[in-house]
């Protein structure tokens, strides 16, 4: 792989991990309500999550999805009930309390598990795939693109997470984190948006 393909991929791997999105939105309301800390297995879920669906999507899987429209749909109907049954246990997290906040956070294979009901998470791995992993030597181009995926979006990931940390200090009366939790809620609801115009 060329070095030039290796640094528009790193570009491509930064913008699709530190923009908005489901994952975002989630890390930063759960380190409002949960810490750095106890956010940690769900941003590691998140980052092993994406990389796992890269290479799955690498090896075949988008080619099935795209040969059955039926699976498809199916896909698309779990991913936007998902997201909308998060978005009703954000709104409904409450203040926080003791540094901890009502509930608990994401745990790992929850976190990897969502990536595939995460339409960011496959547009943003069906482009890199079909983008940047030459057909000269695919797999190892695979293997590498993973790694600087995981490399790029792991700290992408966790400043969201660690924002969320930094506006408790700003949320400290209850019917702020209400109003944010509805917020997070909102943002992660008006993600369905690329769900519905297809």
């Amino acid at each position: 792989m060329s070095a030039e393909l290796l640094l528009a991929f790193a570009g491509f791997a930064l913008v699709t991990s530190i923009t908005p999105g489901p994952n975002n939105t989630m890390l930063l309301a759960s380190g409002v309500n949960h810490g750095f800390w106890r956010t940690l297995p769900h941003m590691a879920g998140v980052s092993l999550g994406c990389v796992l669906l890269f290479v799955l999507v690498a090896l075949g899987l988008g080619a099935l999805l795209t040969a059955t429209p039926a699976l498809y749909a199916a896909l698309r109907t779990i991913s936007g009930a998902y997201l909308l049954w998060l978005a009703w246990h954000i709104a409904r997290s409450g203040p926080v309390a003791a540094g901890r906040g009502r509930g608990r956070p994401m745990r790992f294979l929850e976190a990897a598990a969502f990536q595939w009901v995460n339409p960011k998470a496959w547009v943003m791995v069906v482009g890199a795939v079909t983008t940047y992993a030459p057909h000269d030597g695919f797999s190892r181009a695979v293997a590498v693109l993973a790694v600087l995926f995981l490399a790029i979006n792991a700290p992408s990931i966790a400043l969201w997470a660690g924002c969320g940390v930094a506006l408790r200090r700003v949320l400290t009366h209850p019917g702020r984190v209400r109003a944010f939790n509805g917020a997070m809620a909102l943002l992660l609801v008006l993600s369905l948006c690329p769900l519905l115009e297809h």
